[in-house]
């Protein structure tokens, strides 16, 4: 018969049991920021799609273990550890992990373990659940507190949690999101596109104006409501009909539509103007997200070397994390070893330009070692 293994609780977890922790807006500043960019994230589908498209860039890894003959278990642990109950791999978790990073500036993760001590599960921590303190003890260092709607308690086990941040200011313990600086730039655009539906929806569904004109002798004045009502009638039949239907009026009837005279504001330079702010934050090139404001835009070695940088330095940040959680798997496995990690190449030019590449390097290299050799 099998076993059930109990798991422990994670302790960063969201507090159930508190029952103001479900009401909207009942967080502290920093939590409240965090709701604002994931608001951003589902308004504007560029940004969503920038974030994305980092994370995918920042590319894959392989985990090294110092010892070779535990490489066959640490990568069994990487490939199909639990990762918030519906993944699996340490690929997954880093990658939910940097996408937390990028649009809170904090992130923070947990290693769950079972009653025997082993590691059974990795958990993405949402940020709500959680409140960053200087650790009174070491204030150089900082405290993570679970939080339970209404006041945080330092978490029992820091060891097994691992927490970073993105660029925070000088003196700070929360990073800042890639996301700072655009809910102002975000705003405007949101109000061009609102304006763009309210006139789509003014204009675009026509609206007629039908003026009728009574003569002026007394009969016809006379009679002139009850002719508009028959004029209404008949052009609302008119108008409602599935098919084609002729409007036929007695007398001086004059139809023009509404708004044909008003001219829409032209929104391709405003609307352009905002998404190359939001363009310039993420560090993409345009065209990586959609945007072909030129016909011949392609990356160049320029574009492709400073993007190269950036995502080495996401990969910097990320590196102690991976290794943190396989250092732990080892140690709490019994194994006297260490990880290290590997990242995958990135490759952002075509494979003709970086075997162009590699034949200048190695051209070069032949023309070092033949003038080394005549000067000897």
């Amino acid at each position: 018969m099998k076993k059930s293994r109990s798991f422990v609780a994670t302790q960063t977890g969201p507090a159930s049991s508190d029952p103001f922790s479900v009401l909207e807006g009942y967080y502290p500043a920093a939590a409240q920021d965090t709701e604002l960019y994931y608001t951003l994230k589902e308004s504007v589908p560029i940004i969503s799609a920038a974030i994305t498209k980092l994370v995918h860039l920042t590319g894959g890894f392989k985990m090294i273990c110092s010892k070779e003959e535990y490489q066959e278990e640490l990568d069994r642990f990487v490939a199909t550890v639990d990762v918030n109950s519906t993944g699996m791999g340490l690929d997954r978790f880093v990658q939910v992990f940097f996408e937390c990073l990028l649009t809170c500036g904090t992130a923070v993760g947990e290693v769950v373990l079972d009653e025997n001590g082993k590691v059974v599960q990795l958990y993405n921590t949402p940020i709500k659940n959680i409140r960053l303190r200087r650790n009174p003890e070491e204030p150089v260092k900082i405290q993570l507190c679970r939080y339970n709607g209404i006041d945080s308690e330092p978490v029992k086990y820091p060891d097994f949690t691992v927490v970073s941040t993105l660029n925070p200011d000088s003196g700070a313990i929360y990073g800042n999101s890639l996301l700072k600086g655009l809910p102002f730039v975000t705003s405007i655009l949101m109000k061009i596109y609102n304006s763009i539906g309210l006139n789509w929806a003014r204009a675009g569904a026509v609206r007629y104006a039908v003026t009728y004109k009574p003569q002026n002798d007394t009969l016809e004045r006379g009679l002139a409501k009850d002719r508009a009502m028959q004029i209404a009638s008949e052009w609302s039949s008119a108008m409602s009909s599935s098919g084609t239907k002729d409007f036929i009026a007695v007398g001086d009837v004059d139809i023009k539509v509404i708004g044909s005279d008003s001219q829409i504001l032209d929104s391709e330079v405003p609307v352009r103007q905002m998404l190359e702010q939001i363009v310039a934050k993420t560090g993409l090139p345009p065209f990586m997200l959609g945007l072909s404001w030129s016909s011949t835009e392609r990356m160049s070695a320029q574009q492709a070397d400073a993007l190269t940088s950036e995502l080495w330095a996401y990969r910097r940040i990320l590196t102690p994390v991976a290794e943190k959680i396989c250092n732990l798997f080892l140690a709490l496995s019994g194994f006297d070893a260490s990880a290290s990690i590997e990242w995958d190449e990135i490759t952002l030019q075509d494979e003709t330009e970086q075997a162009q590449a590699r034949l200048w390097n190695a051209q070069a290299k032949q023309l070092e070692n033949q003038s080394g050799g005549v000067e000897n």
